[in-house]
């Protein structure tokens, strides 16, 4: 009873954030709302406040289920059938060296601050391997480079994309499958994308190759020939609301004493030395054309906004998420060698305006351990039923 005496507080706090985009989205609500009698937050009809809940970003989302009973069963309804309006705004998660080895670091880039998630218990595995290679824990981070969904699993029908080593090749799967299907010859890949049915893969020499996952035999199609012959920035591939496909290259200050020298072969990395940072600099957006099969730089995003780093590559729109900066990329660490070498050196993670071409930290003092490096993730409401509704 004393948890459902603060409903009405806390639903005034909550209805006056959702309150223009409830009237925006459905302006029928209007009427419904005119009440000629005060009304206790836990009596409004479960209608009104599954429209309320579904406006909210999830920490307010995750505080509104627990306020009382009536609004627990609202917010259940709505993860379980997933009628959330509102975009999630990405947030970042980590690990933190002061966390238990059980729990994760969110940080919200809405609230501007810090969560701490419980994870669960790992499922009961062996592995067996010899004790003169690699543990399967420590061979995973040498093989695994980025994974690539083609929808929500929810849907239950769905690719999975791998780029993995040796030599950043692709494999896939699809829900179901028992193995993964190699997708040779093609190495070096950086990023891809899941569009209209086809799944786009961009290496690090700037090529654009096609696959039809579906297809009886898949094999790649050219859809954007080598661009570029030095290899020293990072590659990402989007796609705007227009339709376009854009190529986004990330130039990298790289750590000083990387460059060979035939004396020095033999000597480690300093994986503990401050000196071996590696900054990103400059970024720079380029248009597919797909017609001339050539590039076309962009100068501005406009009001969108890019994320790129260990996650499939995000290009929102600043006016759908305004708690983020337009023409900005938020980004993280994801260069495989400089992680893999130098785990223990601080990671290039901040915000690139790319108006004037400078960066700033998302936060200082950095709340993330270097090892390893932090991704992006945007909370899902839905799978958030079988973990938070219980």
């Amino acid at each position: 009873m004393e948890t459902c005496s603060r409903a009405s507080s806390s639903l005034c706090r909550l209805f006056l954030r959702a309150l223009p985009k409830l009237f925006a989205s459905s302006p029928g609500l209007l009427k419904t709302c005119q009440m000629d009698e005060p009304v206790h937050g836990t009596d409004l009809p479960q209608d009104i406040l599954t429209h309320i809940f579904a406006l909210l970003e999830t920490p307010d989302l995750v505080r509104a289920g627990a306020v009382c009973s009536s609004w627990r069963a609202a917010y259940t309804s709505m993860c379980i059938t997933g009628h959330c309006r509102l975009n999630q705004t990405p947030c970042l998660l980590y690990t933190s060296e002061s966390g238990s080895a059980s729990a994760m670091g969110l940080y919200s880039l809405a609230e501007k601050k810090a969560y701490t998630l419980t994870l669960p218990d790992p499922s009961g595995m062996v592995a067996d391997g010899s004790p003169s290679t690699f543990a399967p824990s420590e061979l995973r981070n040498y093989l695994f480079y980025k994974a690539f969904l083609s929808s929500d699993p929810c849907s239950g029908d769905y690719f999975v994309v791998l780029i993995h080593n040796p030599h950043s090749q692709l494999s896939f799967a699809r829900a179901g499958d028992d193995k993964w299907t190699w997708l040779p010859p093609h190495t070096y890949y950086e990023d891809c994308l899941f569009n209209d049915g086809l799944l786009y893969a961009s290496t690090l020499s700037g090529e654009i190759h096609a696959f039809d996952l579906g297809a009886p035999v898949v094999e790649a199609s050219i859809v954007l020939g080598r661009v570029k012959d030095y290899l020293l920035e990072r590659i990402y591939i989007v796609q705007a609301p227009s339709g376009e496909l854009l190529q986004i290259w990330r130039s990298l200050v790289p750590p000083q004493g990387d460059e060979e020298d035939e004396n020095d072969s033999d000597i480690e990395p300093e994986l503990n030395d401050d000196s071996q940072l590696c900054n990103t600099f400059t970024i720079n957006v380029h248009k597919v054309d797909l017609t001339s099969k050539d590039l076309v730089e962009i100068s501005s995003l406009g009001q969108n906004v890019l994320f790129l780093g260990h996650n499939q590559s995000l290009f929102l729109s600043a006016e759908e998420y305004p708690q983020l900066k337009a023409n900005h990329v938020y980004f993280t660490d994801d260069d495989f060698m400089y992680i893999t070498w130098h785990k223990n050196n601080r990671r290039d993670i901040g915000v690139f305006d790319l108006g004037n071409n400078s960066s700033e930290e998302i936060v200082s003092p950095q709340l993330w351990s270097n090892w390893p490096t932090p991704l992006w993730l945007i909370p899902n409401p839905r799978r958030m039923s079988s973990a938070c509704c219980k």
